[in-house]
């Protein structure tokens, strides 16, 4: 009985792909936009002198994210292909913006152990997510991971904004170190957020 009723709310909160629906919908459409945009915000990272602008990209990149979700949902067109492409664009995004401010550590305040901690925990977190709804189970994003989210995408945004000369003081690399760090911070404890909740799914009984 426990195993219908964790079925049925799985199908409640994630909805089943379209099996025969268009792959260039209007979500996964979206999505493969936000992957443009990202390839634009890494050249504009890489290039230098646009950074207020490459801030804007990245802006828009992420406020899009919720957009492709909200039309699956909406018109019934969550596909296979939109369940792979959706978190693959958003872990592209920050962890590559990451990367390529890490270039640029002595201005960003990105360093290797920031990077290594936010693409870290998004390679485990994924990992267990696979394992997990493979067995049926669900593992959908909680509110520790859309925290995470939010913070870490306004400490990428801080970051591009401090390399600006017409940004760039003190007081704001102080703000935006300070946003770095509580994004690093709930990086982390997303991260066990979630691996407490894969314990207990592991263990639960059938």
């Amino acid at each position: 009985m426990a195993t219908d009723i964790d079925s049925n709310q799985t199908k409640q909160q994630t909805p089943e792909p379209v099996p025969n629906g268009h792959w260039l919908n209007a979500p996964n459409s979206v999505t493969i936009a936000r992957l443009g945009l990202a390839i634009v915000l890494f050249w504009m990272i890489w290039f230098e002198g646009l950074w207020i602008s490459a801030a804007i990209v990245f802006v828009v990149a992420a406020l899009t994210d919720a957009l492709d979700g909200y039309l699956a949902r909406k018109y019934g067109q969550v596909t296979v292909l939109g369940r792979i492409l959706d978190p693959f664009v958003d872990k592209f995004i920050i962890c590559g913006a990451f990367v390529f401010l890490l270039e640029k550590k002595l201005d960003s305040g990105v360093n290797s152990w920031i990077v290594i901690i936010v693409i870290g925990r998004e390679m485990f977190v994924s990992s267990l997510r696979g394992i997990l709804e493979k067995e049926g189970r669900d593992f959908s994003a909680n509110m520790a991971g859309k925290i995470k989210m939010v913070l870490q995408c306004a400490a990428v945004t801080g970051c591009l904004l401090s390399l600006s000369p017409d940004v760039k003081s003190v007081a704001f690399n102080h703000a935006r170190d300070a946003v770095l760090w509580l994004a690093v911070a709930a990086t982390v404890w997303s991260g066990l957020v979630y691996v407490f909740r894969a314990y207990k799914l592991f263990t639960k009984p059938e």
